[in-house]
């Protein structure tokens, strides 16, 4: 039996729906140690919307966005990225918080993501390497490498190596960001050191091949990282929560692997972070969305990253939070039960499936249980499957913002065709945009 939520994507029903609510350890509280409490055990994970408004600010269609998910069930919403650097974004749609001039819109897009009585905390990130030719910056990274995606490569800037300088001002531009999200109203930010993008770009030694002390060893290569921790946690309100968001692995040969997010993993241990959140991949090697480069068979089922996660969960004195592929309550409820002598994880990050389904924390609450058909493709190239599913997924974005059921799912190809046509509009608003700012 199939039947059509608000979006209009199937929804398989494969288990009782009757209407009352199941307890279950899903829609437990979850204190963290410096007293905030998640209502439940449900994130909506971050994804990149790229819905932002003239000036890189939250306007009405985010705003009805996260107000559709604030009353969807999740504890948690965690925004897309929020950059730190107006002159460094991950697209031309994205947000930039750097100084107070727009607060009051970040303020009135906090009040609608806690309108359904969850916690509300901003991602805040800089892109690094990853990002768009088009935008027509300067890429930096913490060496000269460039991505290598074939034929794609050349759609994204030339970084170069950053100077001494240029990584201490990140690291204060992340604390100053945390700052103004915590004015704004929200309850907490997680710093995105994961999916290849810039403090990422640091932990790797594919892309960090420095002699400094910020690359070499691992503590070398993790120190930007700490010293981001450090700086936010030292800038903000001793209840604010700071959240970290880093790979278990970037699955590349040589690269970044699930020994090392361990041995990070204890040295954050040491920072009194309030939650950390694993996932896994990059551009490259896009394993967080089931395609990673190395071959790994891990992202062949749904929970990609929820081996890696219990293994890490065991040494992490901090709850620890999976995201990646989750899209029945069956896996996400045994992802929080130990499996052997191992521990499950504290909170679920729940993404594509809630473009889907918006209310799905709520539905499984009610005690339905639902099979939500995401999309898979099986395109050789993997960097334009990820696109492609990307493109997807952000036109359901726009769908729900709008108030509109999409019937069916796109043309992968044609979804990925409007995205690049949309993006290359948004690159242009964005570099008259910064052009003027610069003035």
């Amino acid at each position: 039996m199939f039947n059509e939520n608000a979006t209009g994507a199937p929804l398989r029903d494969i288990g009782d729906t009757a209407s009352t609510p199941s307890r279950s350890a899903l829609f437990e509280p979850l204190a963290l140690r410096r007293g905030a409490i998640i209502p439940n055990r449900i994130a909506k994970a971050a994804m990149e919307e790229n819905m932002a408004d003239q000036g890189q600010v939250p306007g009405p269609a985010l705003l009805a966005l996260y107000s559709r998910w604030a009353q969807g069930g999740a504890g948690l919403l965690l925004t897309g990225n929020v950059m730190i650097d107006a002159r460094a974004l991950t697209g031309p749609g994205g947000l930039v918080l750097e100084d107070d001039r727009d607060l009051p819109l970040f303020a009135r897009w906090a009040a609608a993501m806690k309108s359904g009585g969850g916690q509300a905390w901003m991602q805040i990130n800089h892109p690094g390497r990853q990002m768009a030719a088009s935008m027509g910056q300067q890429a930096i990274a913490p060496s000269a490498v460039p991505l290598d995606l074939g034929s794609l490569s050349r759609m994204f800037a030339q970084p170069r190596a950053m100077m001494q300088a240029e990584v201490e001002e990140v690291i204060a531009r992340f604390a100053r960001t945390a700052v103004l999200a915590e004015q704004a109203g929200f309850d907490g930010v997680q710093i995105h050191s994961a999916h290849g993008y810039l403090l990422n770009q640091f932990l790797s030694p594919l892309v960090n091949q420095r002699t400094d002390q910020w690359g070499g060893s691992l503590e070398n290569r993790a120190r930007a990282l700490l010293e981001t921790v450090r700086a936010v946690r030292a800038a903000v309100a001793s209840n604010f929560v700071v959240s970290v968001k880093l790979n278990s692995a970037d699955f590349q040969r040589g690269g970044f692997d699930v020994a090392d997010a361990t041995q990070v993993v204890r040295w954050l241990n040491d920072l009194d972070i309030d939650l950390l959140e694993l996932s896994g991949g990059s551009y490259e090697s896009p394993a967080m969305q089931g395609s990673p480069a190395d071959g790994s068979s891990t992202a062949a089922r749904e929970a990609y990253f929820i081996d890696f996660a219990r293994d890490i969960a065991g040494v992490a004195t901090m709850p620890v939070m999976v995201t990646g592929g989750i899209r029945r309550r069956s896996v996400a409820e045994a992802a929080l039960s130990p499996e052997g002598d191992r521990i499950g994880v504290a909170m679920l990050g729940i993404a594509t499936a809630m473009t889907v389904e918006p209310a799905l924390p709520a539905r499984w609450r009610a005690g339905e249980s639902l099979e939500i058909d995401l999309p898979s493709l099986k395109w050789k190239n993997r960097a334009l499957a990820a696109g492609a599913t990307m493109a997807i997924a952000k036109l359901r974005l726009r769908r729900i913002a709008a108030g509109k059921i999409m019937k069916r799912t796109p043309s992968p190809m044609l979804t990925f065709i409007g995205d690049q046509l949309r993006t290359h509009r948004l690159a242009k608003r964005y570099r008259a945009w910064i052009l003027a700012v610069n003035r």
